[in-house]
């Protein structure tokens, strides 16, 4: 029986140990606290249409595949562990001025040019659909094909999945990959993944999220997600069966996941903004964590040398690229070439040369 490391237990790896395991691998996960990393702080927001911008073209390719693959994935979720993890069918997103609604309106042409047709409404287009919303909201661009799900139950999901498929779950850190044992290794540490292969262009992105509750008497949140720009910073509003996930800051501030007041204050008065009645939810929950970004916001997917194979460096999409990488792992690790890996391939940044031992050069 072939045997399979995986490093990193959270929804990137306990996906791919999960569909690896199905597949007939013998497989082991190594994490000290699995699932308690960025995939538990998530949003859980797929939405590659409407987040993307001229010239992304390859993101736009990639993440558009990654969407595509989420309904049969999360069906096979909820077959296997009884598990329904999607909490909303469209994402709309708002522009407060002028220049926001010719952004709109320029991703709508954009996308348009890869066949992708996204409405841009008006001011009276979006409060027929989510009349909660400021009136000051001059246009949205609706994506009635880009989902969400709750991230902690995906999680949970997840591991009824490996449980179910028979993975082992080792509460352990691993301090060198050459030291494991097993025929192939899949590196998913996430933004600590450079500190196990040394070079590989990974770094952590800090990113702050509040989960709202909702209270009795305070008007219920909107059914889709709600993204907008506001003062220059992303916010977006995801649904959760007793309330809402609200996010995120963005910095480059290494490990550090401390919350701070500052980010607290920006999300709540950017949210504000967009929904004015969001003051008379409950704060429950505050929190922070490192998502592992890449020099071109695409995952690193593919063989680092004869054992390891990369499953990291999904950034802040990572619930989105889910469903795919849990797909495209197992064929690369049948040493199969999957044409949409070719996207997230390692060997495209010129700079890593990749030594046969492990590490770069």
């Amino acid at each position: 029986m072939r045997t399979l490391a995986v490093v990193g237990g959270g929804a990137v790896g306990l996906a791919v140990a999960w569909q690896a395991a199905e597949a007939g691998w013998t497989v082991t996960v190594f994490d000290p606290a699995p699932g308690s990393g960025a995939s538990h702080v998530a949003g859980g927001m797929l939405a590659p249409l409407s987040e993307g911008w001229p010239g992304e073209d390859r993101v736009l390719e990639f993440g558009a595949a990654a969407l595509a693959a989420w309904p049969a994935f999360g069906e096979r979720l909820r077959a296997v562990t009884g598990e329904s993890v999607f909490v909303a069918d469209e994402t709309l997103t708002v522009a407060l001025d002028g220049a926001d609604a010719a952004d709109l309106r320029t991703v709508a042409d954009w996308l348009a040019g890869f066949g992708h047709d996204l409405r841009v409404l008006d001011r009276a287009g979006v409060r027929a659909l989510e009349p909660a919303l400021a009136r000051t909201v001059r246009a949205g661009l609706r994506a009635d094909t880009e989902l969400a799900v709750d991230n902690r139950r995906v999680l949970r999901a997840l591991r009824a999945g490996c449980a179910a498929a028979g993975v082992e779950m080792r509460a352990q850190a691993v301090a060198a990959l050459d030291e494991l044992p097993h025929d192939r290794i899949v590196l998913a540490a996430g933004a600590r993944s450079a500190e196990l292969w040394p070079g590989l262009p990974v770094r952590p992105v800090k990113g702050e999220i509040l989960r709202l509750r909702h209270r009795p008497g305070v008007r219920p949140a909107p059914s889709r997600v709600i993204r907008a720009r506001v003062h220059g910073r992303p916010v977006y509003l995801v649904p959760r069966e007793d309330g809402l996930v609200l996010g995120a800051t963005q910095y480059e501030a290494g490990f550090d996941t401390t919350v701070t007041v500052g980010g607290v204050r920006d999300l709540i008065a950017d949210a504000e903004t967009i929904l004015p009645g969001i003051g008379e939810y409950e704060l429950a929950e505050a929190n922070a964590g490192s998502r592992p970004g890449t020099p071109d916001n695409l995952p690193l997917l593919g063989p680092l040398d004869e054992r390891v194979v990369a499953a990291t460096g999904h950034g802040r999409n990572g619930m989105l690229t889910l469903a795919l990488t849990a797909t495209l792992v197992p064929a690369l690790l049948e040493d199969e070439s999957p044409a949409l890996a070719e996207l997230a391939a390692p060997q495209r940044f010129p700079a890593l040369r990749l030594s046969s031992s492990g590490g770069v050069r």
